[in-house]
């Protein structure tokens, strides 16, 4: 009785441990997967040509731009240094930067 018991005990040990290391490989597979498809569309800011549609066309119409910088900006940075970050704190770094000659 007591062999079955341990036959028992030793298989609820062991099945979980096998659960788990399917799931660690599955887990492992879709990581490699999702990074193979972000990086076939790595980030890039949109169109430079638009970036600078905006810019002038906010000129022209005397628009104040954000005075605010990103929660993220830290002294010493550059419209460079957010590129990767977001589409409209690049564009909007940009704008500031050519209004008033300076960044944030």
């Amino acid at each position: 009785m007591q062999r079955a018991n341990l036959y028992l005990l030793l298989m609820l040990l062991v099945n979980p441990a096998l659960s788990m290391a399917d799931d660690a490989s599955d887990m492992a597979k879709m990581q490699r997967k999702l990074n193979a498809e972000t990086m076939q569309k790595p980030f890039a800011v949109e169109d430079a040509a638009k970036i600078d549609s905006y810019v002038n066309e906010a000129m022209k119409k005397n628009l104040q731009p954000r005075t605010a910088p990103p929660s993220y900006w830290r002294p010493g940075y550059t419209c460079n240094s957010i590129y990767g970050n977001s589409w409209t704190d690049y564009r909007d770094c940009m704008y500031y930067h050519r209004y008033y000659g300076r960044y944030w």
